[in-house]
């Protein structure tokens, strides 16, 4: 039984809320979203809770999420539990046939199931794959000299529109199969850009560890276009870790996203507030 005698102002905003979110909800049915999930969101059961909420609420009012994730520190745990020894190239990971079995083994694995069960926690129904499977990612090498890492070359998203007819989220590790077979580590970043263009997403989401992209004054630019960024970019305001997603967004947009969001995952429910309110969240790139 509902205690109909204690409305507050919290349940009367919450009724507000919903209700000023219906043009929201209309907009995104049947929209695909590509969340690239990493950082603070991954590190915390209770934000890897809320995250898996979140995307189970997305999903039943119509949205078709799809989930690329990273998992670099668990990597590296577990490399340094195994005493698997790196070179570096130019600051890089040297990905040889040794660490590309454990990126694998912990990608594939302890990561992506993680995802997956906290997604069946909150009623939602999801199944992990990697980008080998269905030759979702086929990769050519990035570099030579970094071995095992790879750049998308070829796109196959059937499997993920087949799990979407099902009602089923997919979550994506960020590995690529080679034309002679081999396995390719992939940046998540340029992975949930490749799958975003490769289904023509209404939005990749981007969370991150900031709050977006900055000007020079250290304030988040909340709308962005492709030459805005160059400009920022040449002058050395986006700078470091930025700079790959940027790219990432920009090479997105060219190949058929509508829009791309950079974002605080630490923020709570960034992703709805991106989705379903005026208020928004991070930056926003488009064309």
């Amino acid at each position: 039984m509902k205690k109909r005698n204690t409305m507050n102002r919290d349940w009367i905003a919450t009724a507000r809320t919903l209700s000023e979110a219906l043009p929201y909800l209309q907009r995104y049915e049947s929209a695909i979203v590509v969340i690239k999930l990493g950082g603070h969101a991954m590190g915390s059961d209770a934000a890897m809770e809320s995250f898996a909420r979140d995307v189970v609420l997305m999903q039943q009012v119509g949205v078709r999420p799809v989930i690329v994730h990273g998992g670099g520190p668990m990597i590296n745990q577990m490399l340094d539990r195994l005493g698997v020894t790196s070179e570096f190239v130019g600051g890089k990971r040297v990905t040889d046939a040794a660490t590309v079995e454990v990126v694998e083994m912990v990608l594939s694995g302890r990561v992506n199931k993680r995802i997956v069960q906290a997604i069946a926690g909150q009623g939602g129904r999801a199944v992990g794959i990697s980008g080998k499977d269905g030759d979702l990612m086929v990769c050519d090498a990035a570099n030579p000299e970094l071995g095992f890492v790879g750049e998308p070359a070829e796109m196959n998203p059937d499997v993920l529109r087949t799990l979407f007819e099902a009602g089923i989220i997919p979550v994506v590790a960020p590995l690529g199969a080679g034309r002679d077979g081999e396995t390719f580590n992939v940046n998540g970043d340029t992975a949930a850009g490749a799958i975003a263009g490769a289904l023509k997403a209404d939005r990749l989401l981007l969370l991150t560890d900031v709050d977006g992209v900055k000007d020079a004054s250290g304030e988040v630019v909340t709308e962005l276009t492709a030459a805005q960024i160059a400009d920022l970019t040449k002058d050395g305001t986006i700078a470091g870790g930025m700079i790959p997603k940027t790219e990432t967004a920009l090479k997105a947009l060219s190949d058929g996203v509508r829009a791309v969001v950079i974002l605080d995952g630490r923020a709570p429910n960034a992703c709805l507030l991106e989705l379903f309110t005026d208020h928004g969240a991070g930056s926003i790139i488009r064309n």
